[in-house]
């Protein structure tokens, strides 16, 4: 050992002993055993089976259906029982598929793939769109009911439309309004303005208009109700039409997205530059020229194309 031997083992000590006392900070890779669990991707879920086999047709028409009474008899304006059966029935196998007008025109119809929207609409809140027993039930012959029953056999047929009530009507009963409301907002249906008493609004003032809207939309509010929309009466839009856009009524704003008519033809989409929101047509739910298995048979026979899901 040379001279300077102890000097290096005494310097060499220290980190000796420093090395023995730690822990090294050494990355080893971590055994199969103790690697961390790592979850399988996820399947990619099969693509939904097209409704029709239809192409998809973004620019197509959309078929607003108008609707009042449903009654034993058919009548003008009375759908008989077994009619609106009929209807659903032809719509559901025909490809259609319920969506509500505000979906309509937020171009937010959520449509199974080649499929077509059919928006169900109803005027003057009559007692035979939405009547409940005396235990409560659903009478399984008014409106709801036969769409209900209609659902339960054919899930992707919803109950999904558009009411638009008068005040003076409600389905006949004040007291179970709210009741029906929360069925309605449970099963995805929309509530719009139809006035307060049904006059036709070309024969008024703009005062009584902003009365009869106003006074429309303040009493739906008061059962929670914002509408979007409204029914004219009668089919009939004011002579001043821009009051539909936004006015102001004892001190309060008012202002509606859109307006339907009565008939007489399919609705063209919101895209379209022609497309009129504050004057659209609907289709009644009637037969005869105007009605709607006429506009389904033209359909089969390729006289107009409605839009298609992609």
């Amino acid at each position: 050992m040379s001279r300077s031997t102890p000097r290096l083992l005494a310097f060499l000590a220290p980190i000796v002993l420093v090395g023995c006392a730690g822990t090294p900070s050494v990355t080893v890779a971590p055994s199969i055993a103790t690697s961390p669990t790592v979850s399988p991707p996820k399947p990619t879920p099969p693509p939904k089976k097209r409704v029709t086999s239809r192409k998809a047709n973004l620019k197509g028409r959309v078929l607003i259906l108008e609707y009042h009474k449903i009654a034993a008899k058919e009548a003008r304006w009375d759908r008989s029982i077994k009619s609106f059966r009929r209807d659903l029935e032809r719509l559901y196998k025909l490809g259609f598929r319920p969506v509500t007008l505000a979906e309509y025109l937020d171009g937010d119809m959520k449509l199974p793939p080649g499929a077509s929207p059919v928006v169900f609409t109803f005027d003057d809140s009559h007692p035979s769109q939405f009547h409940l027993l005396e235990d409560g039930r659903i009478d399984p012959n008014c409106a709801v009911g036969i769409m209900q029953s209609f659902g339960l056999k054919h899930p992707d047929f919803p109950t999904k439309a558009t009411f638009y009530v008068l005040p003076n009507m409600v389905f006949g009963n004040r007291k179970t309004f709210d009741k029906k409301l929360e069925y309605l907002k449970a099963w995805g249906c929309e509530i719009g303005s139809h006035t307060m008493s049904h006059s036709n609004l070309k024969k008024m003032t703009d005062e009584q208009v902003k009365a009869e809207i106003g006074g429309s939309i303040d009493w739906l509010r008061s059962h929670g109700i914002e509408p979007r929309t409204m029914a004219f009466p009668y089919g009939v839009p004011p002579k001043n039409e821009g009051l539909l856009k936004g006015f102001t009524w004892q001190g309060k704003e008012y202002k509606l997205d859109a307006a339907v008519m009565v008939g007489a033809v399919p609705a063209r989409v919101t895209s379209d530059a022609k497309h009129h929101r504050y004057r659209l047509p609907r289709v009644q739910g009637i037969d005869g020229a105007l009605g709607l298995h006429n506009w389904l048979d033209k359909y089969k026979k390729g006289r107009w194309e409605p839009y298609v899901e992609p």
